[in-house]
């Protein structure tokens, strides 16, 4: 793989590529073996410049990002290549010389701020660390210009903030403190390995803006690693399209976007909901026929109060009330504490609110006990972000999809194994993978498990707790054309609880917006999007990425090029 030269106006000199890579091949050893995750690729960044690396889960990004800053994990190997760094290959450094330009010259700014900060030392010692290791400051100057550092990265109160410990900060806080120790040196490059992928999506913004100004101000070069192609196509200069560790596609943002040359990229572009603005919400598509439809689930007034110590109170959800149709798909949005996951437990019921009224399929949940509340759960069924950790790693397929029937609906065997077989082909997936272990599936098979697990009760409502955001973007959109095809012939009704605005205004027809546990903005989807009522809102549509190309919307989506996910 050659690399790819910018094009400058006017005849301009290009600058010498801060990182040049060339021929990069990695491989990691285990018990089955050798693989090799990344085949001699190569791209170079240039001062100021953005690249984006992308790719789903597999495609060999960070294991490019990891070996060009010498941290591959202990059974990683960088075969062959040539990685070279302001002009000077670094490639066969051994790890104490790499150590001198670790924070100097190249940084990282890694994927999840919680395990990336010791949790025993303040934070202004952290970022103190990175001056004192490199000579550049020690004792109260280096802490004093660590105070310096968290404020310009737009910390509030950065002398307090100095003295907590990380678990006293926010995911978005903690991530700036990340981006504070990056910067202190002023490095030639950072590698950002999936920077905001863990954050809501106003806080994404707030990062993603912060990273910009630092660039423009400091002149660093920026490798962004990211599988949001939203993200990559409003933040990057140039695109490189990564798949099973070889490149598929290289060049500017804009001509890839606009004219993407490989099948692949087409089919990320045309799966990625941030990219498809204009395509009509599901209310829009959905909604002849359900005029006079019956109201599924009713929340009327809800509030519910935590105790805190002493005497004090929290309200985690401060009135709220929507209603949803049956057959429909009514989205609860909100960032991290909005109230989001305490209202879903609450109409799921294994939470009694406070104060109000939540009624499903005409039974008030308040009137219910016993047995008439345990089998309310056969209409009400839930299914969680993380496939992995809520399917038991223990038990084959068969076993997990079967569960409910064993707790639920005693049958006899010949009758359970008929049912478990015909939700697992519901679902998509092959018969085969029943005797099979979470372990041995992809991230969207596991989800499909989980959804056939929710629907072997015959549910008539299942609750979507963030079921799509730990996927992949044509994973996801695989399984949310599957939920669309099971409510259409099973006439579910979905709860979609989300943060991802993109997502609900292709999935939702309606959607109650939450902040501080109040409702903020409600209404059909088309409604709340082409006219929020509250800033709030406005705040959360603003800062959906993808905007900067509408051009990119696909009119025919193409068939998945992969194998069943």
């Amino acid at each position: 793989m050659t690399l790819q030269p910018v094009d400058l106006p006017n005849g301009a000199v290009q600058p010498s590529p801060v990182l040049e890579v060339s021929g990069l091949t990695v491989s990691y050893s285990d018990r089955n073996g050798t693989r090799t995750a990344v085949h001699g690729i190569g791209f170079c960044v240039n001062p100021g410049e953005v690249v984006a690396l992308v790719g789903e889960s597999g495609s060999g990004k960070s294991s490019t990002a990891q070996a060009i800053i010498g941290l591959l994990p202990e059974n990683g190997r960088l075969e062959a290549g040539s990685i070279r760094l302001n002009r000077q290959e670094i490639t066969a450094w051994p790890q104490r010389r790499l150590d001198g330009i670790r924070g100097s010259v190249i940084s990282l700014v890694p994927q999840d701020p919680g395990n990336s900060l010791n949790p025993v030392k303040t934070i202004g010692k952290q970022v103190a660390e990175i001056l004192a290791i490199h000579g550049k400051a020690s004792g109260p100057v280096a802490y004093a210009q660590a105070v310096e550092l968290l404020a310009r990265v737009g910390l509030s109160e950065p002398k307090l903030r100095a003295q907590q410990y990380p678990h006293e900060l926010s995911g978005g806080m903690k991530q700036r403190v990340l981006i504070a120790i990056a910067i202190a040196l002023k490095p030639s490059l950072i590698i950002a390995d999936e920077p905001t992928s863990a954050l809501d999506v106003t806080v994404q913004k707030h990062i993603l803006d912060l990273i910009d100004e630092l660039r423009r101000e400091y002149g660093t070069a920026i490798l962004l690693v990211t599988h949001d192609l939203g993200v990559a196509a409003d933040r990057s200069d140039r695109l490189i399209v990564l798949r099973h560790g070889r490149i598929q596609e290289q060049g500017r943002t804009a001509d890839v976007i606009a004219n993407p040359q490989n099948a692949y990229t087409r089919q990320l572009l045309s799966d990625a909901p941030s990219l498809n603005a204009s395509q009509p919400p599901a209310a829009a598509i959905n909604e002849a026929g359900k005029d006079g439809q019956d109201d599924i689930i009713v929340v009327e007034n809800l509030v519910k109060d935590f105790g805190l110590s002493g005497d004090g109170r929290f309200c985690a959800v401060d009135d709220v009330s929507f209603r949803v149709k049956r057959g429909t798909t009514h989205a609860l949005v909100g960032e991290s504490g909005s109230g989001k996951t305490t209202s879903i437990r609450i109409i799921s019921a294994f939470e009694k609110p406070t104060s109000g009224r939540v009624v499903v399929d005409g039974l008030d949940l308040s009137t219910l006990r016993g047995e008439t509340l345990r089998l309310l759960r056969k209409k009400i069924q839930l299914v969680y972000q993380n496939p992995f950790g809520s399917l038991d790693p223990r038990q084959t397929i068969r076993r997990i999809v079967e569960e409910p029937l064993l707790n639920f609906e005693p049958v006899p065997r010949v009758e359970r194994a008929d049912r478990v077989a015909a939700t697992i082909a519901k679902v998509g997936l092959p018969p085969d993978v029943l005797d099979r272990r979470p372990h041995a599936l992809s991230g969207g098979q596991r989800q499909r498990v989980a959804i056939a697990r929710a629907l072997i009760l015959n549910p008539q409502i299942l609750v979507l707790d963030e079921a799509v955001s730990a996927l992949d973007v044509t994973v996801q959109a695989q399984i949310l054309a599957l939920l669309g095809k099971l409510q259409r012939e099973l006439g579910l009704t979905y709860l979609f609880v989300s943060h991802d605005l993109a997502v609900v205004r292709q999935i939702a027809d309606t959607v109650s917006v939450l902040s501080g546990g109040k409702l903020v903005d409600s209404g059909p989807v088309q409604n709340v999007f082409g006219n929020p009522a509250s800033a709030y809102t406005r705040e959360l549509i603003e800062a959906i990425p993808g905007k900067k190309y509408p051009a990119a919307i696909r009119s025919t989506p193409l068939a998945s090029t992969g194998t069943q996910q």
